[in-house]
């Protein structure tokens, strides 16, 4: 995108759950074998958890969303859940991996940012995710040499603008 324009807006955001009933319901719905469904059902329905503290143990609680972190099913559990996650204007992208969500918007469509933001909202909700705007970023990449000046649009409210950000274990700068 930077080759053509100016420059891109690129919101990273960061889903705190992933509710396993949910899950399962898209799960439900690909075309996998009842064995294998079965198994990543009991996966995720057979986890505890308590807390352990000065000799104290508190009550044992049965996980009910979240997936466990290092697990083989993570990041596709992910995938699966915001299979249906599209976004509403041309020339906008999207990428998913594991719980993160990047939205690509050119300064083209810098316009459609709020209404993208305000779509992948409503989506969680749908989904019953719940967005984590305090991990939400935006980052703008701007083309240098461009021979033109620059002046993005004001932030979108609740989303901070940094001038670097972590993708994927990698630091990104402006």
């Amino acid at each position: 995108m930077l080759s053509t324009d100016q420059y891109v807006h690129v919101f990273t955001k960061a889903f705190d759950i992933v509710r396993h009933e949910t899950l399962m319901s898209k799960m439900a719905q690909l075309n996998i074998p009842d064995n294998i469904y079965n198994w990543i059902k009991a996966f995720f329905e057979q986890h505890f958890h308590c807390t352990r503290y000065a000799g104290e143990c508190s009550t044992v609680a049965a996980v009910k969303s979240s997936v466990i972190q290092g697990s083989g099913l993570g990041p596709a559990s992910f995938i699966v859940t915001a299979v249906d996650l599209h976004l509403t204007t041309p020339g906008n992208r999207i990428f998913k991996f594991a719980d993160d969500t990047y939205l690509v918007v050119p300064v083209a469509n810098s316009s459609s940012r709020l209404d993208e933001v305000f779509h992948v909202e409503a989506w969680a909700s749908r989904n019953n995710l719940r967005l984590n705007q305090t991990k939400s970023k935006e980052l703008i990449f701007i083309r240098e040499k461009c021979g033109q000046s620059s002046h993005p649009p004001p932030s979108c409210p609740n989303i901070e603008r940094v001038s670097c950000a972590k993708v994927l274990g990698i630091t990104l700068n402006d």
